[in-house]
C-alpha cells in the first residue's frame, strides 16, 4: 500500500485577453478496487468561474467550468490524496478466457468500446502482423504479455518526438514516442487480436527511493489496461505491470477521451502553457 499526495497545476497565459471560455478538467483520480481517493479539491482561477462536476461515459470525474469575464490567465490546481494498493496476481489457467470466449457475441457486445479501433489506435499492418505472431500458440493472457515485449523491443521512449495528435501509425513509423504513443500502439495491437484494451491516464511517482514526506517532480502518465477474464494494467513505457506508484485518473478508448484539460474560448490569440506535477509519498 502507498499513500500519495498529488498536486497538479495547469496554467495558460494568453497573448491577448480572452472574453469567455468553456472548459473541462479530468484531474481528479478514480476510486476503484485498487485505489481510494481520501481527499480531493480542484481550484479554478479566475475565481468567478462557474464550476460543476459530473461523471462521463467512462466513469471519470469531470469538472466543467465556464469563465464569463475577460481574463488573461487561466489556472487549474488539483490536489488529491490517494491510497493505492495493487497486487500483481498471476492468474490460474482456468481464470483466463480462451480465444473462443473473447470472440463470443455477448463479450464482444459488452466490450465493444474497448475492441473497436479509433483514429489514434488504428495499427499499422506491420503491427497487426507482429501481434499475430506474438499471439501464436499462446492464450490471451500470454499473448498480451508477448505483444508488450515485442513492441518494447521495437520502440523507444523519446520525449518531444511526437505531439498530442500523433496516431499509432505515425509513432510506429518513427519507432519512438512518449507514453501516450506507446499506449496507443499497444492498444491497437491488442484490439487487432480481439483482446479488449483501454487507455488510462494518470500520474506516476517516478522515484521509489524517495522518502516519506519528500516531494518529487511527478509525471502525468499513460498506460494500458487489457481484459482476459479481468482487467489488468501494463505500463508500456516502463515495460512492466502497473504498481502502487501509478494513480489512475481517467479511462477511455484513447487520449481524446481523457485529456486532462480542454476547452473552447473566444479571443486569446495564442497562449503559453505551464504544467507542474508534484507527488509526495505520505505513507
Amino acid at each position: 500500500m502507498t499513500r500519495l499526495l498529488i498536486e497538479h497545476r495547469t496554467g495558460y497565459d494568453y497573448l491577448r485577453r480572452v472574453s469567455l471560455s468553456y472548459n473541462e478538467a479530468r484531474m481528479t483520480p478514480l476510486t476503484d478496487p485498487q485505489q481510494v481517493v481520501l481527499e480531493s479539491s480542484l481550484k479554478v482561477t479566475p475565481s468567478s468561474a462557474a464550476v460543476s462536476t459530473y461523471r462521463d461515459y467512462w466513469g471519470t470525474r469531470v469538472t466543467s467550468f465556464d469563465v464569463h469575464e475577460p481574463h488573461e490567465h487561466l489556472e487549474v490546481t488539483a490536489v488529491s490524496t490517494v491510497e493505492v494498493s495493487r497486487l500483481e496476481r498471476v492468474p490460474a489457467p482456468e481464470e483466463i478466457l480462451t480465444w473462443e470466449d473473447l470472440a463470443a457475441s455477448n463479450l464482444t457486445n459488452d466490450f465493444a468500446d474497448s475492441l473497436g479501433q479509433t483514429a489514434l489506435s488504428e495499427p499499422d499492418r506491420e503491427v497487426v502482423a507482429l501481434a499475430a505472431d506474438a499471439a501464436r500458440d499462446r492464450n490471451p493472457h500470454e499473448a498480451a504479455r508477448a505483444v508488450f515485449d515485442a513492441l518494447r523491443a521495437q520502440m523507444d521512449y523519446v520525449q518531444g518526438a511526437t505531439g498530442v495528435q500523433t496516431d499509432a501509425r505515425d509513432a510506429w513509423a518513427a519507432r519512438k514516442g512518449v507514453c501516450q504513443d506507446l499506449a496507443h500502439v499497444a492498444i491497437g495491437a491488442l484490439r487487432s487480436l480481439g483482446i479488449p484494451a483501454r487507455y488510462i491516464s494518470g500520474y506516476l511517482h517516478p522515484r521509489r527511493s524517495a522518502g516519506i514526506g519528500e516531494a518529487v517532480a511527478g509525471q502525468s502518465h499513460a498506460w494500458v489496461e487489457w481484459y482476459d477474464g479481468e482487467w489488468r494494467g501494463w505500463d508500456p513505457t516502463n515495460s512492466g505491470p502497473v504498481s502502487d506508484f501509478h494513480v489512475s485518473v481517467a479511462r477511455g478508448r484513447d487520449y481524446r477521451d481523457v485529456s486532462p484539460l480542454k476547452g473552447i474560448l473566444s479571443g486569446g490569440g495564442g497562449s503559453t502553457l505551464n504544467v507542474t506535477v508534484s507527488i509526495t509519498r505520505v505513507a
